[in-house]
C-alpha cells in the first residue's frame, strides 16, 4: 500500500504564514521595549531630547565653570580624574523629596559633589538667572543639567564622566549645603561721639569787677 502525502492547501499556508509574522513581530515589539532605555539630554541651548543611546562624554562636555568639590582624604584615580573634568552640584530646597533622593544616590555612590541650598528670594532669583527656571532637584554634571531626579539619567551621565559605579571615600567628608546667593551683612556705622554737657548758667562764676571773666 502507498503511503499518500496531502499538500497543505494554499489558504492554510497562508493562514500560517499570517499567524508566524504577527508573532514575529510581538515578539520583536516586546524584545525592543525590553531594551530600549530613554535617556534625557539637555543641549548647550537648553533643549530637552530622549534618546535610548546611553550619554557620552560629548553630551556632557568639560566643566561648566562650576568649582570642583572640595578633596579630602584617598580619593580613587578615576574620581579624582572626573572631578577635574566634570564636577558634580546639586541645587536643593528645603521640603524636596527628590532632593533627598539625589543626595542620597550621589553618596552611595561614592561621587564628591557641592551643593547650593535655595532658600530665599535672592537664591531662587539667582537659580532663575543661570537655568532659567527653578526646578528641583537640579543636578549639574560638567555642563549637562538635569531638573528633577530621575536614577536612569544620573547613573547614566555619572556613568559617561567616568566615575566609578561603587567608590569608597575614606576620609573624605561631603561639604555642607551653602546657599546660592550671598549674604550680605548690613555694615555697622559708628555711632557719633556725645555732645559734652552744657554748664547750666547757675554753675557758672560770676563776672568780675575789672570785666575779665574766667
Amino acid at each position: 500500500m502507498n503511503n499518500l502525502k496531502t499538500s497543505p492547501s494554499p489558504a492554510f499556508r497562508s493562514s500560517r504564514l499570517a499567524r508566524l509574522a504577527l508573532a514575529a513581530i510581538l515578539l520583536g515589539g516586546a524584545a525592543v521595549g525590553a531594551m530600549a532605555q530613554a535617556y534625557k539630554v539637555v543641549g548647550p541651548d537648553g533643549k530637552v531630547t530622549y534618546t535610548d543611546k546611553p550619554p557620552t562624554q560629548q553630551d556632557i562636555r568639560v566643566n561648566n565653570g562650576s568649582a570642583s568639590p572640595s578633596t579630602g582624604g584617598n580619593l580613587p584615580y578615576e574620581t579624582r580624574q572626573a572631578m577635574s573634568k566634570y564636577p558634580v552640584t546639586l541645587y536643593s530646597t528645603r521640603d524636596c523629596a527628590g532632593c533627598d533622593t539625589a543626595r542620597q544616590a550621589l553618596r552611595q555612590r561614592g561621587v564628591p559633589f557641592n551643593e547650593y541650598s535655595v532658600l530665599l528670594d535672592a537664591d531662587f532669583a539667582a537659580l532663575q538667572a543661570r537655568f532659567g527656571n527653578a526646578s528641583f532637584p537640579l543636578i549639574t554634571i560638567g555642563s549637562q543639567s538635569m531638573k528633577g531626579y530621575s536614577s536612569n539619567d544620573l547613573q547614566g551621565y555619572l556613568d559617561a564622566a567616568g566615575y566609578p559605579a561603587q567608590a569608597h571615600l575614606s576620609g573624605y567628608s561631603w561639604p555642607p549645603a551653602v546657599p546660592l546667593a550671598p549674604r550680605t551683612v548690613a555694615p555697622v556705622t559708628a555711632a557719633a561721639p556725645a555732645a559734652a554737657p552744657s554748664t547750666p548758667a547757675s554753675l557758672l562764676p560770676p563776672p568780675s569787677n575789672n570785666g575779665i571773666q574766667f
